[in-house]
């Protein structure tokens, strides 16, 4: 049985994602591989800025920790999705993970030019999306939760106890 840090809590994850048999192998995929999170869903681009920016009927909804976009979707594709996160100033630091079938190597540069934190091709069956989703703490995710407490300041002149006096 794994143990929880104190400070633990779960991810939030956004998938944007048009295939709902892919966003139900991920959902598999973080239960098999006992990832504590929450996973939202989007099916197009458009949707998904629209969440991430709290737009509209999604007005007050959860920031996401990780965003997993798949490239190819109709309407706004991945690619202006991404583009478009990382133009704006709330969003631009967003761990963005792209999860796609293509592999060809235009999809991989253009993503890592545009800030794509990750590029994962999506294996063709079950078995191996959830051998390749066990091993998303390999880019990142295990690193995204932080506490939500924030540490707090020590007053003014007060000692610390390892005896470091900032000199």
């Amino acid at each position: 049985m794994r143990k929880t840090h104190k400070n633990a809590r779960l991810l939030e994850i956004l998938v944007v994602e048009d295939n709902p048999a892919d966003v139900r192998f991920l959902a598999e995929i973080f239960k098999e591989g006992r990832l504590a999170n929450r996973v939202t869903a989007m099916r197009d681009g458009e949707s998904a800025l629209k969440y991430l920016r709290g737009e509209g009927e999604y007005s007050g909804a959860v920031k996401p920790d990780l965003v997993l976009l798949d490239l190819n979707m109709p309407g706004m594709d991945g690619r202006k999705v991404l583009e478009e996160l990382r133009r704006d100033p709330l969003l631009s630091g967003l761990p963005v993970i792209v999860l796609t079938t293509s592999s060809a190597m235009q999809d991989v540069s253009l993503s890592y030019d545009l800030g794509a934190s990750s590029y994962l091709v999506k294996p063709a069956n079950l078995t191996q999306l959830i051998k390749a989703g066990t091993c998303l703490n390999n880019v990142g995710l295990a690193l995204v939760a932080v506490p939500t407490a924030p540490a707090r300041p020590r007053r003014r002149g007060a000692a610390r106890k390892d005896g470091y006096n900032g000199a």
